[in-house]
């Protein structure tokens, strides 16, 4: 099952001079980075860490470089579109977080609804508390 969470804080990435254009969704979606070092080409398995409209965060094996132009295949729908790395992040576990950026902004890629935006978390609709009414008993017929 996917996990699904809108980011309400900004995380160290966001906090840079760019911030985020879209929303940022946290969830995991099977994608795999394609790309060239040099003559050594690769095909890399991975799942993102979050989405948005512009791109996503993944994390790697392969060794990539900030402005390096890669391409990421969603492998649900076979669509594979040209991305341009824009951040190289914390190794952890012989993997880098790195963030891709479309070569043009393509929301429907990723194929869930993304916020408004001008959606704010801090209104979203709370479970109220549960009513004083107890519950209907239902009967068995013998």
């Amino acid at each position: 099952m996917r996990d699904l969470k809108v980011s309400v804080h900004p995380t160290p990435a966001e906090n840079s001079a760019e911030r985020r254009r879209s929303h940022r969704v946290y969830i995991t979606m099977p994608v795999i980075i394609r790309g060239k070092n040099g003559s050594h080409s690769f095909n890399e398995e991975t799942r993102t860490a979050s989405v948005n409209a512009h791109g996503c965060m993944v994390r790697l094996a392969e060794k990539v470089v900030k402005g390096q132009e890669v391409a990421i295949i969603n492998p649900k729908t076979v669509e594979e579109l040209p991305c341009t790395v824009t951040f190289i992040g914390q190794k952890e576990s012989g993997k880098i977080e790195v963030g891709l950026e479309f070569i043009e902004p393509s929301p429907q890629f990723w194929r869930i609804t993304f916020p408004s935006d001008d959606w704010d978390p801090s209104e979203r609709k709370r479970p109220s508390t549960t009513s004083s009414r107890p519950l209907p008993q239902h009967t068995k017929k013998v």
